[in-house]
């Protein structure tokens, strides 16, 4: 029997009248979505979940760049896009760790009121590669 779990928004599915379910695939999906857009403090019950990337939209593209010594990101990538990744890498590895192992993450600004997202990670538990693209506008 095919794994399932709740859906993420939580909704009631209309036909059942239950909670609607998502495949395990999507679900994972689900999840890396709901990690990189909501915002530390937004949730009460765990005030560090999230990454906040709907926040770095207003950041300053000047930034000195972080420390990617530990990180491989891409080279000579703009201060906002490393700092960005590094931002997601290492929340995506604290609330999912057990379910995903990230393999590449990259950023870019096709234009000042956007970051394009990919994020190239392998299921932990079925051993697959996925990939997950996401336009934060």
């Amino acid at each position: 029997m095919a794994r399932h779990d709740y859906a993420y928004p939580f909704r009631i599915d209309p036909v059942s009248g239950q909670a609607a379910r998502a495949a395990y695939e999507p679900h994972v999906d689900q999840m890396i979505r709901q990690v990189l857009l909501t915002s530390p403090g937004e949730r009460i019950d765990l005030p560090d979940f999230g990454c906040g990337l709907r926040q770095l939209l207003f950041a300053p593209n000047t930034m000195a760049a972080p420390d990617t010594s530990q990180v491989p990101l891409t080279p000579n990538a703009d201060p906002l896009a490393a700092t960005s990744q590094l931002i997601i890498l290492r929340a995506l590895n604290k609330w999912l760790g057990d379910q995903i192992q990230v393999q590449d993450v990259q950023v870019s600004l096709p234009d000042p009121a956007q970051l394009l997202v990919e994020i190239r990670y392998l299921l932990v538990e079925t051993q697959r590669s996925r990939s997950l693209s996401l336009t934060v506008i």
